[in-house]
């Protein structure tokens, strides 16, 4: 193989690079900082500068030429000496990788080894390009301890407490799942903390990008590109999405891949005409669960007892996702227990019924313990009718109420 060829491959290694943050530079000179950097990622991992020749990883003979190349430009050098700590640009006798000529034999023997080889081909650059997929694992790989760790470090503890209580959930990685800064992902068995996201840029082939700074909750963080922390999720048979902490799919109807339906909790207003309702009918409602359509179960409510024998009007409902309705509906009603509202009516054969699940209390109290429940923090509440309001509990008072 010939010089050309290996230049060729630094070319489209260097593609992968991760670029500076935006500081006004063109694309070229972006580009060259980003391979420049690269090349001192190599330099501080390994403790020497990449070198040509057979007996060294391809990865490293490339990063060799791509320091010749970048050597070599009057401009570039003007451009990366100020950031040359190492002291790679300075004068010496460097080694050409026409010293050191490889045949292709060996270059595909060196590919094969680190699994970048497809279809036996030395020609079609995707297949270099598949060493981004190599590279973005490395760049994962290479963390260093995070100075400010103390700041996320409540960060982590709290994104455990929601996925125990249900209020976050770990999702897998789809092919299309985006990455913003401010959400957690779990690669490599550790939860990742996109910290920090540079200003975006388009890369030569099209793909939207920016670079991160990543936290992750062992106390290290790297900077990568966007593109290759997509990839690694996609590549980790384990690797996940972290939810938000918002209604998500148990509130607010929108069912995610893997939930499995539970069914829809309901609120309604009765058009009895009986005068303890007609005089309160604003406030009276009834809370229930349903595994059926709404609808279908209300069908026939002017004959059923538990309706008060009338239709009614459902004022609000929540579909449900993984979650036992029985208790939910059991957690709902002892919340509301101290404003049950207390009637007997008489069935179609002249029973006596008493129904259980209405209740005076407003609507509007209603949402706001089903946000509490939402967040996990219901327990601290009960309600007061006298304030016709949630009250936080405390002291015995609070752990009377959990009883």
């Amino acid at each position: 193989m010939t010089d050309i060829d290996l230049e060729q491959l630094a070319d489209e290694l260097a593609d992968f690079a991760p670029p500076p943050p935006a500081t006004g530079r063109s694309p070229r000179e972006e580009r060259l900082i980003a391979g420049f950097e690269d090349i001192q990622r190599f330099v501080a991992a390994h403790g020497h500068a990449p070198r040509h020749g057979a007996e060294h990883d391809i990865f490293e003979r490339l990063y060799a030429v791509r320091l010749d190349r970048l050597r070599a430009l009057p401009d570039g050098r003007a451009l990366l000496e100020p950031l040359d700590h190492q002291g790679l640009l300075r004068p010496q006798a460097l080694e050409t990788a026409r010293d050191q000529e490889l045949d292709a034999d060996l270059l595909a023997s060196a590919l094969a080894e680190v699994g970048e080889m497809a279809n036996g081909s030395l020609t079609r650059l995707e297949h270099v390009r598949a060493s981004a997929d190599k590279r973005a694992a490395e760049d994962i790989a290479s963390r260093q301890p995070c100075k400010d760790f103390a700041r996320f470090e409540p960060l982590f503890a709290q994104v455990q407490r929601d996925l125990a209580s249900g209020l976050r959930r770990a999702r897998p990685f789809g092919q299309k799942a985006e990455i913003e800064a401010g959400r957690f992902f779990i690669l490599g068995g550790q939860k990742a903390y996109v910290a920090e996201m540079g200003e975006p840029f388009t890369q030569e082939y099209g793909d939207r990008d920016a670079r991160l700074r990543v936290i992750f909750d062992n106390g290290t963080e790297s900077n990568l590109l966007m593109r290759s922390l997509q990839r690694a999720l996609t590549r980790d048979a384990a690797g996940r999405r972290i939810t938000e902490p918002s209604p998500g799919p148990l509130f607010d109807g929108i069912a995610e891949e893997g939930d499995t339906a539970s069914g829809t909790i309901y609120v309604l207003r009765s058009h009895s005409d009986l005068p303890l309702i007609a005089a309160n009918r604003e406030l009276i409602h009834k809370i229930g669960v349903t595994g059926l359509d709404v609808e279908r179960r209300l069908a026939n409510a002017r004959l059923d007892p538990t309706f008060l024998l009338a239709e009614v009007e459902v004022v609000a409902t929540y579909e449900l996702y993984n979650i036992h309705r029985s208790k939910l509906e059991n957690l709902i009603h002892r919340i509301f227990a101290p404003a049950r509202l207390e009637i007997t009516i008489k069935d179609r054969f002249g029973n006596p019924v008493v129904p259980r699940e209405w209740f005076l209390v407003p609507l509007h109290v209603i949402d706001q313990a089903v946000a509490k429940i939402r967040d996990g923090s219901i327990t601290r509440y009960c309600y007061d009718p006298a304030s016709a309001a949630l009250v936080e509990q405390v002291g015995d008072a609070r752990a009377a109420g959990r009883g």
